[in-house]
């Protein structure tokens, strides 16, 4: 699934983005709202990965989401 479907459908996927990401907590999923970036730098904060690992995480999600 591409970001643009990901962040149109994120009410119905953040279920699994809290999943993923346990860390990160249900009102951030909330003000992230699908946004890639504001994920990619939440999982940096969150869990003290580099860019490169947090995009790739998020990548990962996104071809794994299915709607």
């Amino acid at each position: 699934m591409n970001w643009d479907q990901i962040e149109g459908n994120w009410k119905q996927l953040k279920g699994k983005a809290v999943e993923k990401w346990g860390e990160i907590s249900d009102d951030e999923m909330d003000v992230i709202a699908g946004k890639k970036d504001q994920l990619v730098g939440k999982l940096q904060a969150k869990y003290g990965v580099t860019l490169e690992e947090a995009e790739k995480e998020v990548n990962d999600f996104s071809n794994d989401c299915k709607y």
